[in-house]
């Protein structure tokens, strides 16, 4: 995507050390739900106060508004994505398999992001962004592995990471095709699928011997 949403942005005020630290912390659980469910514009805050048990006052108390706390969670959800599906150069099958694995396990998570892609397209980025350092990190670990001859220098690494970003989410991003092949695929297990997605990428970018 050419823009990502401010996850730089910072709460109104850090977390007193006593039990506001959990008040916090059952906020962002129940905004990652509630952004997940309804988008940006879809969800309430006093939605999210319910389910956190506490007030509207106290998220903002924390949170400057609702694109802020939508900033904070999605940076956290893009951290922990980051952390549990390392990019492995030398072997972007599976990679695009971890991903897969993460995406199918957690629908929820894959439409929080997707949301942010659409409602906060027009958003500015920063130089802070957390979303722009993963993928400047990645491109970076890619052209390490075609300089080691690892992975096809005539690719451009930039669509390198499109290309196996977008085969590893095809399934999480089209659910009615996800439901059609339960019904009409020959295999139709999650295995066939994620078994798809790694021949795929192994035939565009075959791991290093």
């Amino acid at each position: 995507m050419s823009h990502s949403p401010d996850f730089g942005q910072t709460p109104a005020r850090a977390a007193t050390p006593d039990s506001g630290d959990t008040t916090r912390e059952r906020i962002l659980a129940a905004a990652m739900e509630e952004f997940a469910r309804h988008g940006i514009a879809g969800a309430r805050v006093d939605r999210i106060a319910k389910i956190a048990r506490t007030s509207k006052e106290r998220v903002y108390a924390y949170f400057r508004g609702k694109e802020a706390l939508y900033a904070h969670v999605a940076a956290r959800e893009l951290s922990v994505i980051a952390d549990a599906t390392q990019i492995d150069p030398s072997d972007l099958p599976s990679y695009a398999g971890r991903l897969f694995d993460y995406f199918t396990a957690r629908p929820d998570h894959y439409r929080l992001i997707t949301w942010g892609r659409l409602e906060l397209a027009d958003a500015a980025d920063t130089e802070d962004d957390p979303t722009r350092a993963v993928i400047t990190r990645k491109l970076d670990q890619l052209r390490q592995a075609q300089q080691a001859g690892q992975l096809n220098p005539a690719w451009d690494p930039a669509d390198v990471l499109a290309l196996v970003n977008q085969i590893a989410t095809t399934w999480a991003a089209q659910p009615e095709l996800t439901e059609a092949a339960a019904e009409h695929a020959t295999d139709s297990t999650t295995a066939a699928r994620r078994a798809a997605v790694v021949t795929a990428v192994e035939q565009l970018f075959p791991r290093a011997v």
